[in-house]
């Protein structure tokens, strides 16, 4: 299972063209360190490390705890390993890995009904190319199928540039009166009112007014768990 990167958005309001492109399951702390061992001994040497190599230089006591994680690391498409042969793993390349960044995860959001979104002190790995070089960056998790019509589905990850004003037609995350978060399509009405607008054409859009209406950030990417 892998997130894929579904498409960014550039984060203004005229539409960029739509991206495609695979991004691999995040690793924890230690995956990375061996990953980058494995890469190192392999450019140095110009052949991967043996188990007992790997457990030597991380000080495992036992080769179990090597094939643990180099299975980890296989299972989320970062290796490829010959299983007849000592020290056959290969890196394989990807250009998503090495642009990759960690964001974290603050919670869900909801595409169908306002939710309280939630601190869970999680990350998640993202593309380089979908944080822009301004602000602060996050991700949520979407729950519903409100924004479905722009490609945002339920269990998608959307990665959001934090800033407290947008323009229209930008898809954001709105706090509405200052308890719950929804991600919605921002529209100012000539009326004064903010229109939140689905993009799902069996959903009505929700009406605030403007000073009942926060701002927490413009979606700049979305990632589709497979």
């Amino acid at each position: 299972m892998c997130l894929r990167w579904v498409f960014g958005t550039g984060g203004t309001s005229r539409r960029e063209p739509l991206q495609h492109g695979v991004l691999r399951m995040p690793l924890t702390k230690r995956q990375r360190e061996i990953l980058n061992y494995l890469t190192t001994h392999a450019e140095q040497h110009g052949y991967a490390p043996s188990f007992e190599e790997i457990a030597e230089n991380f000080h495992f006591s036992s080769l179990a705890t090597v094939h643990e994680h180099l299975s980890n690391l296989e299972r989320k498409g970062y290796i490829k390993r010959s299983y007849n042969e000592s020290r056959a793993i290969e890196i394989l390349p990807s250009d998503a890995v090495a642009r990759a960044i960690e964001l974290p995860l603050l919670g869900a959001v909801a595409a169908g009904a306002p939710i309280e979104a939630m601190d869970h002190g999680e990350t998640v790995t993202v593309p380089e190319s979908l944080v822009q070089r301004s602000g602060n960056h996050y991700v949520l998790r979407v729950r519903g199928n409100s924004m479905i019509d722009e490609q945002i589905r339920d269990g998608d990850f959307v990665v959001v540039n934090e800033r407290p004003r947008a323009d229209n037609g930008e898809t954001v995350i709105a706090l509405i009166e200052g308890t719950a978060a929804t991600v919605k399509k921002y529209y100012r009405e000539r009326d004064g009112r903010v229109r939140l607008q689905p993009a799902n054409e069996t959903m009505a859009p929700i009406y605030v007014n403007e000073n009942d209406i926060r701002i927490q950030g413009v979606v700049v990417g979305v990632m589709r768990r497979y």
